[in-house]
């Protein structure tokens, strides 16, 4: 079997929607006994400490519209959440919703990211 550099990976993965990188990331976990939110727990807590002195330790993200990509943004808001597909839908139906509440800013820019590039139009609070 050829082996793949990093730019071919690095390639791949650029050309992948959310969910197959969820899909991914869970995989890669299963394989290896690994969890991939360790490491962003352990980088994240200087920036919590940083923002403290800022602006609010925990926030709410709300989504305000779907956009044309309702799909996308279903799948999305089931990735973020971990709910069903049916339980997602509904969340994404009854907009204005609030899909996480009392994150800290980090995740929930994270999480802003994810639903603005499936179509969503989102807010932080």
């Amino acid at each position: 079997m050829a082996k793949l550099t990093q730019e071919e990976i690095i390639a791949a993965v650029k050309e992948m929607t959310v969910v197959e990188l969820n899909d991914l990331v869970k995989a890669i976990e299963t394989e290896f006994g690994v969890t991939a939110a360790a490491p962003v727990a352990v980088a994240a807590a200087p920036a919590e400490e940083a923002g403290a002195a800022k602006g609010p330790t925990e926030v709410t993200l709300t989504l305000k519209a779907a956009g044309a990509q309702k799909v996308a943004v279903i799948k999305a808001v089931q990735a973020i959440t971990g709910l069903g597909l049916m339980d997602a839908k509904k969340l994404v139906d009854a907009v204005p919703s609030k899909i996480k509440e009392n994150i800290s800013p980090v995740e929930a820019e994270e999480h802003k990211k994810a639903l603005v590039a499936a179509g969503a139009e989102v807010e932080i609070k």
